[in-house]
């Protein structure tokens, strides 16, 4: 099995408000791929749901999962074809997003919160060209500035732009949001 890369900061940073959202409904990770993010939130004692369209990918997370006794189910779903989210409207009480970008799936991300439930999101920048490594392609790199205007809906609680550290740096934009409650 591949080494995973550890998970972003992001995901170490806001585990108590993860937890805390966890309440609120289930936990997904969206293009989940091997589960850096899906594994860490587990270890953290919370129930995650990781999806993905590779079958290689999601059993490898469930393996995985499994030797460390970890509560992940996994889903297999192409979230690019169509824009949908398998899942019930306002049934999620956290979505985690990484270094995944499609933009006609926003609004089913938005959805797919429960209200009250927060959005992680960070993905690639523009920038990330420069570094010679990482998507190329316009429709999966974020201009500075869109991530919080793609999110407008929801309350946004921290934002940044820039060079991770790491010793897997990369330009990226990163919000943690909320959706509102319902009137």
């Amino acid at each position: 099995m591949p080494k995973r890369s550890p998970p972003s900061d992001l995901v170490t940073e806001q585990l108590a408000r993860i937890r805390a959202a966890s309440q609120l409904g289930v936990v997904v990770d969206l293009a989940c791929g091997r589960g850096r993010h899906t594994l860490a939130v587990a270890a953290a004692g919370i129930p995650v749901v990781g999806i993905d369209r590779s079958r290689a990918f999601l059993a490898e997370l469930r393996e995985a999962a499994t030797q460390r006794e970890l509560a992940v189910e996994t889903l297999r779903a192409d979230l690019e074809n169509p824009a949908e989210i398998p899942l019930r409207s306002r049934c999620c009480g956290a979505v985690l997003v990484f270094r995944f970008l499609h933009r006609p799936l926003i609004p089913a991300i938005a959805r797919a919160l429960a209200p009250g439930g927060l959005l992680l999101y960070e993905t690639f920048t523009v920038h990330q060209r420069a570094l010679g490594r990482g998507p190329r392609n316009p429709d999966y790199l974020l201009e500075p500035g869109e991530l919080p205007e793609l999110f407008s809906e929801l309350e946004i609680l921290d934002q940044w732009e820039g060079l991770s550290g790491g010793t897997e740096s990369a330009h990226v934009a990163r919000i943690t949001a909320r959706a509102g409650l319902v009137d």
